[in-house]
């Protein structure tokens, strides 16, 4: 697949769109940036450029006056492959309100990004900040690009890891309740919290999660009361925050702790029976 987009500068939309196209239409597509108009009409897919904007023919160019919508290049061309069944709709969503929406909203004037609050629009205008020569814009565009794709690839990781885990978080939720346990337990290292709430975390009983870290140390985390809140439900012990290793097992009363952060959000211990001891001896578990 040819791809083209404009030369010069550029901006997060059309280094989005193409990382959505490497990502997910055409791993093996080249790109030219040009402002040649033969050479724009004779590629298969363009965008950002050539006024025109129709998915039959996978032209997305938003500038011309006919088009009165909403969407950047980005954004036409997520709907693109959506509509197309290149994405699945969990991921287009996750894609669509992670950075999408938020890149169409910049390139259109309809949000300014905060000076104060680095993000995806502006580490992309950075990238072309120092850049004097069409040669060196399209190298930079090329590496921005990159890093957009890394982010869409990492999103798709992560949207099919969900899909994976949910019916084991959901099952594990339905068991503790069944049990009267205020927590949830794992085997092995599970991505809880999205699946979590997806199924009323909020308003379930369970309030820590326990399961093996990835160094193979065992954690209890407090659950927040919302997904994206750093309140808790109930918290570990204030007498622990802070606290590692020999010191914090004094504390306990029970050696083998290893950390406790200063916010009581979470904590580790070397074994599964010393965490639960730990959680027990000061009726934190029901």
């Amino acid at each position: 697949m040819l791809a083209a987009t404009h030369s010069g500068k550029f901006h997060a939309d059309d280094v989005l769109a193409w990382a959505l196209i490497k990502e997910f239409l055409d791993e093996n597509a080249t790109l030219i940036r040009t402002r040649d108009e033969a050479s724009i009409q004779a590629a298969d897919i363009v965008f950002d450029v050539g006024g025109i904007f129709d998915e039959s023919t996978m032209r997305f160019d938003h500038h011309q006056s006919t088009y009165q919508g909403e969407f950047s290049s980005a954004g036409m061309v997520l709907h693109f492959l959506r509509n197309n069944n290149h994405i699945s709709e969990p991921l287009f969503l996750a894609l669509k309100n992670s950075m999408v929406d938020y890149v169409d909203d910049v390139d259109n004037g309809r949000t300014l990004p905060n000076p104060k609050a680095p993000c995806f629009a502006q580490f992309v205008d950075m990238m072309g900040s120092g850049c004097s020569s069409l040669e060196e814009f399209d190298s930079a565009f090329h590496r921005a690009s990159q890093f957009a794709q890394n982010y869409v690839h990492s999103t798709k990781k992560n949207i099919l890891i969900q899909e994976q885990t949910k019916d084991l978080v959901h099952e594990e939720m339905n068991t503790a309740k069944k049990e009267n346990r205020n927590y949830l337990l794992f085997s092995h290292y599970v991505p809880w919290k999205k699946p979590y709430f997806q199924f009323e975390g909020e308003t379930h009983p369970t309030e820590f999660v326990i399961f093996p870290n990835l160094q193979q140390k065992w954690q209890v985390v407090a659950i927040p009361s919302e997904e994206n809140s750093f309140a808790q439900k109930k918290s570990l012990p204030q007498e622990w925050s802070g606290l590692r290793d020999e010191e914090l097992s004094t504390v306990i009363g029970i050696p083998g702790a290893i950390f406790c952060h200063k916010n009581c959000f979470i904590a580790i211990f070397d074994r599964f029976e010393t965490a639960l001891s730990a959680m027990q001896k000061w009726n934190l578990l029901s």
